[in-house]
């Protein structure tokens, strides 16, 4: 792929497959999560304060996401890596922002007022992306 085009697809909203380096003796935590990405600027991952990703994201001070699209004639993967540039606090409308991406405008906030009570102390993990590995198979098959 192409800058371009590798920006573009990770911009789309995919359900990432975050992974980090784990404690010793163990293989690193993989698990899916939604992000955001705008063409340039960080990535963006919301979750829990405490949780054993959280704390492994900030024991290594980076992190890798891959986002992929699996269909038979359009299999596609962004999978990049990078440091964390900050964590801090989200509000409730970046929590609404978030799940609108993956849920549409109309059940984001219902969404988000039925998980308050387990999520109004979530954080956002911004990572700017350093490394890049793509594929896109579509121009393999076509070419």
């Amino acid at each position: 792929m192409t800058h371009e085009e590798r920006e573009a697809f990770l911009a789309e909203p995919h359900v990432g497959v975050l992974s980090v380096t784990a404690e010793a003796e163990r293989a690193p935590l993989t698990t899916p999560i939604w992000y955001e990405y705008q063409p340039g600027g960080l990535i963006k991952v919301i979750t829990g304060p405490g949780l054993r990703k959280t704390r492994l994201i900030e024991a290594a001070g980076q992190f890798a996401l891959c986002a992929q699209r699996a269909e038979v004639d359009d299999y596609r993967y962004v999978s990049v890596e990078g440091p964390v540039t900050e964590i801090g606090p989200t509000s409730k409308q970046e929590r609404i922002d978030m799940a609108a991406r993956y849920m549409g405008p109309d059940r984001a906030t219902d969404y988000v007022n039925a998980t308050e009570e387990t999520s109004a102390d979530n954080i956002a993990i911004y990572m700017r992306p350093e490394r890049w590995n793509t594929i896109d198979y579509r121009v393999m098959l076509d070419g």
